[in-house]
């Protein structure tokens, strides 16, 4: 035990010590894109993981060794399944002997614009009745700051325990970047604020056996903050270089050059590239958490209000700009035939979540053209009563299509066929570097 492990209550001592010989026991709630990961990662290290979530496809796929999330291969989820050390369930029931939870449900926006905790809120209640001394919860469900000790800690008192002697609460950011192998769960930092030291030093330590690094931060709001500056920077940045193209359109400038050419300073400049709108559950979402607590507090976030703003009006600029192109060669949007590629929100994934791309076809749609998509990662999708299923030839498609548009670039697209038999292509992520093509009409 480390020096500060001296001043742990009984119950702390008792599960720092079961953490560090590996004979925890840990649940993790949510088996999504951060939980599955997650899961995995706390089962190598040792620990005997279940994972628990309400679907039912998902859980029976885990306990077959497959599985739904890209990042998580068969390889590496199957020998742990077949051991033992992974399962997955449905009932909160079999969390009953954890030491350790990790809950990482979804936390949305609902259409009013305020916080959807309902997902943590199920989570609290489901397990309030199974808590026991001594265990330690750890949120990772990116929220406002506040949320782990205004929303979550009540409920998990209700079981009469004491938070910081024998039951032990804190907040610790998901730090997931989607189809990223550079950056993974094990060795991104890991951000950790408690409700009390005690608490940090014990969740710290269920995490120190499995990652890299661990950051320990003074309370839970410091590391429910953390997680919101971050993405808010990126939005924020994302926003300006957005703005930047529509400068550069009015200057007669290509946008992605003056970007290329910023981006050779060594220092006091970060590359960000313009795009057809934010998607995924973070970015977009995250920072107007941030914007909704402060409201309570009388302070307006202009800065991410803005940007919000700017991001959120971009699949309609991108819209604007192709029926400009189409009206440039003397045709209609309207019965036009389109091919999109891609629907996922990023490149080399196949999350549709707040997807600019789902966007951009249902507002061409709502302009009477003929659209269809292609994106190797994403077969089908449905979105607020319609869908559409992935074609199987994107160059056949694009041949017969007035417009391609690129929305989404991911890696291993035959984008030179693409081009070649084009009448005209819309490219919204500079897909084609370069594009000196007169059919070619750049963001």
């Amino acid at each position: 035990m480390s020096p500060n492990d001296n001043n742990l209550p009984p119950a702390g001592r008792k599960l720092v010590e079961k953490f560090t010989t590996g004979q925890a026991r840990v649940g993790v709630i949510g088996l999504g894109y951060v939980g599955l990961p997650l899961a995995v990662l706390l089962a190598e290290a040792g620990y005997r993981v279940i994972g628990v979530d309400t679907d039912e496809g998902k859980v029976a796929a885990v306990n077959r060794g497959e599985s739904h999330v890209l990042d998580i291969s068969r390889e590496t989820l199957a020998p742990l399944v077949e051991s033992g050390s992974l399962s997955a369930t449905t009932s909160y029931e079999d969390l009953s002997d954890a030491d350790g939870i990790s809950i990482s449900v979804p936390t949305p926006l609902r259409k009013t614009g305020d916080p959807d905790l309902s997902h943590i809120l199920s989570a609290a209640r489901k397990l309030t009745p199974l808590l026991h001394s001594p265990m330690v919860v750890i949120l990772e469900s990116t929220t406002y700051p506040g949320t782990t000790r205004e929303v979550v800690l009540p409920e998990l008192e209700n079981s009469g325990l004491t938070v910081g002697e024998d039951l032990f609460l804190a907040f610790s950011p998901e730090r997931v970047d989607p189809g990223r192998t550079d950056w993974t769960t094990k060795n991104t930092p890991k951000v950790i604020g408690g409700i009390t030291d005690a608490c940090t030093t014990v969740a710290a330590t269920m995490y120190k056996q499995a990652i890299d690094s661990v950051v320990e931060v003074s309370s839970t709001e410091v590391a429910e903050m953390t997680k919101l500056i971050e993405n808010t920077f990126r939005a924020v940045n994302i926003a300006m270089v957005n703005e930047m193209v529509l400068m550069c359109e009015r200057l007669g400038l290509d946008v992605w050059e003056v970007i290329e050419a910023a981006a050779t300073k060594p220092f006091g400049f970060m590359k960000f590239t313009p795009g057809p709108g934010l998607g995924g559950h973070c970015i977009p979402i995250d920072p107007l958490y941030l914007s909704w607590k402060l409201k309570s507090v009388k302070y307006n976030a202009r800065f991410i209000e803005l940007a919000s703003e700017i991001n959120t009006a971009m699949p309609r600029y991108v819209v604007q700009r192709i029926q400009d192109a189409m009206n440039e060669r003397g045709k209609a949007v309207q019965g036009a035939k389109f091919l999109v590629l891609g629907a996922a929100f990023k490149p080399n994934v196949s999350d549709t979540r707040e997807s600019p791309a789902i966007d951009v076809i249902g507002l061409l749609r709502d302009k009477g053209a003929e659209v269809s998509y292609f994106d190797p990662y994403v077969p089908a999708f449905e979105d607020d009563g319609w869908g559409l299923t992935s074609v199987s030839d994107p160059v056949k498609a694009a041949q017969e299509a007035d417009c391609v548009v690129i929305v989404t670039d991911h890696d291993g697209v035959d984008y030179a066929g693409i081009q070649e038999v084009s009448q005209l292509i819309f490219d919204s992520r500079n897909a084609l570097k370069g594009g000196a093509e007169e059919k070619v009409v750049k963001l």
